[in-house]
């Protein structure tokens, strides 16, 4: 059996900040992600655009916002990454009814402004990983029973192949969501039923939602004066902004309003048919052919969503409990996805808040 004082069960953002934080202070840890890769709700599509380019788009979190998300921001100006802000310039299209054509209206910007990444959110993972110890960064381990022994958390972890992988901490950071750590964790014994049911019931940002993506030559709609962004009663998307890349490829990316348990029942192929005639609806004959698309329905992943997620209204939840404030289980586990921020539940912004009051309050004993 393996040991380490600190287990970060997770290798999203909030994982990986947790260890770049405990990597600071010279804190032993693991971490132990369930995916093949790294970053949860962090995706990014990405392709050559030709010898020397890379186009990067995001199927999962695009944007934060500087001005109050301070933290973050400081984050990504620590790891020198490139932002660039959301284009928003000329006018948007709306559909308001279903059987009447699109109107373009006077657009809008956002206040404060939307920001993204150079080379996408992914950035944000990499530059995070650069900074750590690889062999302490353990992927395809599918954490499914945590058991508290005398001093010690047991974890039980399996791969792929169902082979079994066991540590011993003292302390576990729980950087998943708190309802995917209630669904497929067991707890030996079982934690406060308090604690249980928050968790149970706090909804996982993103996990009802989907996202397309279509990758043009040019951003074609802004030579209209258009800024890519559309509204739309009929979909299938619901909402659609500009997503190309600084003197590359033009893209526009939408989130679609079709309820996941309906999309279940709908081929991929037949989602991104709809979603090219919306753009078509929207921006005319140009939309018809992408050069290349995307589509990342995300309650169809299962270490970020649960059956219960696929009837979520897709709303931000509040934040639940982190920890246990009795019974066994106190002072040695802690909840950092970032559902578990205050300030910003199931945002960017929250998986670095969390993950830092998480690691700041860790007990001495794990410190010394």
């Amino acid at each position: 059996m393996k040991k380490a004082s600190v287990a970060i069960i997770g290798g999203g953002l909030s994982g990986l900040y947790a260890a770049y934080l405990l990597e600071k202070k010279g804190i032993d840890y693991v971490l132990l992600e369930a995916r093949p890769t790294l970053g949860g709700r962090i995706v990014t599509a990405k392709f050559s655009r030709d010898n020397k380019n890379i186009d990067s788009f995001d199927l999962g979190p695009s944007w934060f916002w500087p001005d109050y998300q301070q933290q973050l921001a400081h984050l990504i100006a620590e790891l020198q990454l490139e932002t660039v802000t959301q284009f928003e310039d000329g006018d948007m299209m709306v559909e308001r009814t279903p059987d009447m054509p699109a109107i373009r209206t006077q657009g809008y910007k956002s206040e404060p402004p939307s920001m993204r990444l150079k080379g996408g959110m992914a950035a944000l993972i990499e530059a995070l990983y650069l900074r750590l110890d690889a062999s302490r960064i353990l992927t395809g381990q599918i954490v499914y029973q945590l058991n508290h022994v005398g001093q010690y958390i047991e974890i039980a972890s399996k791969d792929i192949s169902e082979q079994v992988m066991t540590w011993q901490a003292q302390h576990i950071l729980l950087a998943l969501p708190p309802r995917l750590v209630q669904e497929s964790i067991t707890f030996q014994p079982a934690l406060p039923s308090n604690l249980a049911v928050q968790w149970q019931q706090t909804a996982t940002w993103m996990a009802p939602h989907a996202k397309y993506v279509a990758v043009y030559d040019t951003p074609f709609w802004q030579k209209q004066g258009l800024s890519g962004a559309a509204r739309s009663v009929q979909g299938p998307m619901v909402e659609i902004h500009d997503a190309s890349v600084t003197d590359g490829s033009g893209a526009l990316f939408g989130f679609i309003g079709v309820p996941a348990e309906i999309r279940q029942n709908i081929s991929e192929a037949q989602l991104k048919i709809h979603c090219r005639a919306q753009l078509v609806r929207l921006f005319g004959v140009e939309a018809e052919n992408p050069k290349r698309e995307y589509l990342k329905d995300w309650a169809q992943e299962p270490f970020t969503a649960t059956a219960t997620d696929a009837s979520g209204n897709g709303q931000h939840a509040s934040a639940p409990i982190s920890k246990a404030t009795s019974g066994v289980w106190e002072n040695c586990l802690t909840g950092i996805g970032s559902e578990w921020s205050t300030q910003f539940p199931g945002y960017l912004a929250g998986a670095i808040d969390a993950a830092s009051i998480g690691t700041l309050n860790l007990p001495e004993s794990v410190l010394t």
